[in-house]
């Protein structure tokens, strides 16, 4: 048994796996800091200097003992976060539809042979038959 996973881990199949999981990976931490270091600020600014990630519906107010320490934290609903990751999934979707989009480019069109020329039907060849028994 030790075998037979020795040899299944060392497929070209498993080994391509893993290494496409690695790469999404580190390129999901890469479009991820874009979104939130380049264009959250961006978008941001141009929807009047809001930042999504603090956008929230305040359910309870936090309750602050007399000493400054919270003794009930407050209870928010973080829309802001939601939304920016639904503008992170959409830079994601678009990024990774534009690496497919090349990747299919550079592919080479596989060829189909040419069909082979189909043999007379069987309506043919009834008729070849009749025009022989008639000579």
């Amino acid at each position: 048994m030790l075998k037979e996973f020795k040899n299944f881990i060392m497929t070209g199949n498993v080994i391509d796996l893993a290494v496409a999981v690695i790469l999404a990976g580190a390129v999901g931490l890469v479009v991820s800091g874009f979104v939130s270091n380049i264009m959250m600020p961006i978008i941001g600014h141009f929807a009047g200097g809001v930042d999504f990630a603090d956008m929230k519906v305040v359910l309870d107010e936090a309750i602050v003992a007399a000493d400054g320490t919270v003794s009930k934290p407050e209870n928010a609903i973080m829309y802001g976060k939601w939304v920016n990751a639904i503008i992170n999934l959409i830079i994601v979707g678009f990024v990774l539809f534009m690496i497919v989009k090349a990747y299919n480019k550079t592919k080479t069109p596989v060829e189909e042979a040419p069909a082979e020329p189909a043999g007379p039907t069987q309506e043919e060849l009834l008729m070849e038959i009749r025009d022989a028994l008639k000579k």
